[in-house]
């Protein structure tokens, strides 16, 4: 992390649908990347730009980012000055079950804007982070569902339906299907070709059309989400590197903190340590 940064990225043991980050960027740029989870930035200072959907999108103070699962998109700093944010990221079901409870919206819900000015919207986002901090797991519980269903009101919608299942998804979603199967050791764009029956340049296109990115950068993405799965469940940084086909820890931890925003050991260190508050012990083991 680069000079006058920093980032917190972690998950109150009593909060456990929504992760938390909390960050000071000046130089940071994240890579083209997607989220399992829903993606709410509310902007302090500076501003951050933002690909998403094929468009370029500046968020600046009072702004909220809104990003939904699954999307592709890609980040930097608007200035010099970089940007500070405050960012939750609630799981489907959690978001799924405030919708049902609190809008009349049926079917998948999401943010039809990628992007809005809402500084009240900024600020209940900042008082969930402030409670969690504080141990105020009651109050950060709450601002959460307040701030989730006030922006369903506001910039929700439903999501789209799955894309029409085409020749070109279908070759696709069978190169996904084997990239996952093979991630810490994939073909080579050709092979992957010659093995599903079709030609490169075909592949390369029908994989964009479905999912955002060629596949080398699905897979990159990819195999940090699988690295974020390993280091929950303990699994030292050595170990989960070689796991999901990284070189070694430092390729890891130049991927992941272009997509998660902080470095592994950093992340792995808050896991660990929530999972001593969740035991009442309070210590994180050492990070190996």
């Amino acid at each position: 992390m680069a000079a006058g940064e920093s980032a917190r990225h972690w998950r109150h043991p009593r909060l456990p649908d929504v992760d938390l980050l909390r960050a000071r960027y000046l130089s940071k740029t994240f890579a083209r990347h997607t989220h399992d989870a829903y993606v709410i930035g509310a902007i302090a200072e500076g501003v951050e730009v933002f690909r998403h959907s094929g468009a370029e999108h500046r968020a600046g103070p009072g702004s909220l980012a809104l990003i939904n699962p699954g999307v592709p998109h890609s980040a930097y700093p608007g200035g010099p000055e970089g940007w500070r944010y405050d960012v939750l990221y609630p799981a489907p079901g959690l978001i799924a079950r405030i919708a049902a409870e609190t809008t009349t919206l049926r079917g998948a819900p999401g943010f039809t804007a990628a992007t809005v000015h809402d500084p009240e919207g900024a600020a209940l986002i900042a008082r969930v982070h402030r409670a969690a901090e504080s141990g105020q797991a009651l109050a950060a519980d709450t601002f959460l569902r307040v701030a989730v269903a006030r922006l369903l009101r506001l910039h929700g919608g439903v999501l789209p339906s799955r894309p029409v299942a085409t020749a070109g998804a279908r070759t696709a979603e069978r190169a996904r299907a084997v990239l996952e199967a093979r991630i810490a050791d994939p073909p080579t764009l050709e092979a992957l070709a010659r093995e599903l029956a079709t030609g490169v340049f075909p592949l390369l296109r029908a994989f964009r059309e479905r999912y955002g990115m060629p596949p080398h950068t699905w897979l990159t993405d990819a195999r940090v989400h699988r690295a974020r799965s390993l280091l929950d469940a303990g699994v030292p940084l050595a170990e989960t590197a070689a796991a999901v086909g990284f070189t070694d820890q430092a390729h890891l931890s130049r991927h992941f903190g272009r997509i998660v925003g902080v470095p592994p050991g950093a992340y792995r260190r808050e896991r660990l340590r929530e999972d001593g508050a969740a035991r009442g012990t309070g210590k994180a083991p050492p990070v190996r």
